[in-house]
């Protein structure tokens, strides 16, 4: 009896998670490397406008399920970024010592979630700076 209901409905049910699977966005599967690429990276932007933390930060999936309360997107290449790596180690926030300090200034945009907004509304105050930046850097 156990059996005929398993085989009644295990079909569906593969069914379900096949189609869950190319429905739903891969973010769970993304490594370190590619989430901070979709979280940080923006390097073809030279004009950032009021609304350019309200639009990205929703485009890069940042406000799903929440708002993100703070954000950094980096104006540069990944050359670039990539080799901070091999510059000034710092402490990171965390503590880990894994954290690489820039030596020259880059073009950022920061984003801070504005005070009194709230989820699903997350609405952003948008800030473009120009600073030294900090990365924490694993295997390549």
């Amino acid at each position: 009896m156990a059996q005929e209901r398993f085989c009644i409905l295990f079909p569906p049910l593969v069914l379900v998670l096949l189609v869950l699977d190319c429905v739903q966005p891969s973010l769970a599967k993304e490594s370190q490397a590619e989430k901070f690429q979709r979280q940080h990276m923006d390097p073809d932007t030279s004009t950032v406008t009021s609304g350019y933390c309200n639009q990205m930060m929703k485009r890069r999936n940042m406000t799903v399920g929440f708002c993100k309360r703070k954000n950094t997107f980096i104006h540069e290449t990944l050359p670039d970024v990539q080799v901070v790596c091999f510059e000034g180690t710092v402490r990171c926030e965390n503590g880990k010592l894994n954290c690489h300090q820039s030596t020259s200034k880059m073009r950022i945009t920061y984003c801070l979630l504005k005070e009194g907004s709230k989820y699903p509304k997350c609405d952003y105050e948008t800030q473009q700076l120009q600073k030294s930046i900090v990365v924490a850097c694993e295997g390549n």
